[in-house]
């Protein structure tokens, strides 16, 4: 890969795996030093020991509402700018609604829509007062689509799809991007609740994607001439339909 992203700095949320991690590894590959952000440190470490200095390790609890306002101010202190923030971190609740609590119910809400609502409300001034940025939002095929087997979860997603386009055409103006990238099933952490059988079969029959696959379309995303928005990217398995 070319060094499309050189000179630039990055963050991804829930950097230390799954998805945040390809992601990361692709725009290290692509020049960018990358601000990996989660709240498991021992994680972090291992991982930014094994990308190099490009990589650097971010300690935060985005569901500590004190924590995740420090995103900007943490990013800046170990960085020194901000040209790309790829708010990934989330969390995934499936079956019956019955079947769930209101403490699960809390926690994935926060998680998948207001932690990404505060963090990119946290680096736009910083942003808009630069004249130039790229925000990246994962979101889901499930917030495309209602998926009955999973409420909770494809909620979350219908809302921060929304969240998404609509302030999106708020700060076109002011030479910010942003986008979301809306999976599939993918084969990561997200899915540790599927079960075993599930997760076999869907390998066996192609239905499930693997992280790199994702991240390709966040590069391509994030690589486009300036004057190019890729609004959403939704991205399946083959053998999976919706």
């Amino acid at each position: 890969m070319s060094l499309k992203l050189e000179g630039k700095v990055a963050a991804v949320t829930g950097g230390a795996s799954g998805i945040g991690l390809a992601s990361a590894k692709e725009m290290i590959a692509a020049g960018a030093r990358v601000v990996l952000v989660d709240r498991d440190q021992a994680a972090l470490d291992k991982v930014c020991a094994e990308l190099g200095e490009q990589a650097i390790p971010l300690v935060l609890d985005l569901l500590n509402p004190e924590s995740c306002n420090q995103l900007l101010s943490g990013i800046l202190d170990k960085a020194g700018q901000l040209d790309i923030l790829y708010a990934n971190a989330g969390s995934y609740i499936g079956g019956d609604l019955i079947d769930t609590t209101p403490d699960a119910i809390d926690r994935m809400l926060n998680l998948n829509v207001n932690s990404v609502m505060k963090n990119v409300h946290n680096v736009l001034p910083y942003m808009i007062e630069r004249g130039c940025g790229d925000i990246v939002v994962t979101g889901s095929v499930a917030g495309h689509y209602p998926v009955p087997w999973e409420p909770i979860y494809a909620s979350s997603k219908w809302a921060i799809n929304c969240f998404v386009q609509t302030t999106r055409r708020q700060v076109k103006d002011h030479g910010i991007r942003m986008a979301s990238v809306s999976p599939g099933p993918v084969a990561s952490a997200l899915l540790a609740d599927w079960p075993e059988e599930n997760l076999k079969k869907a390998k066996e029959s192609g239905s499930i994607i693997e992280p790199e696959e994702v991240a390709d379309a966040v590069m391509f995303i994030l690589t486009r001439p300036r004057n190019v928005t890729i609004r959403d990217i939704i991205i399946l398995p083959s053998a999976f339909d919706m």
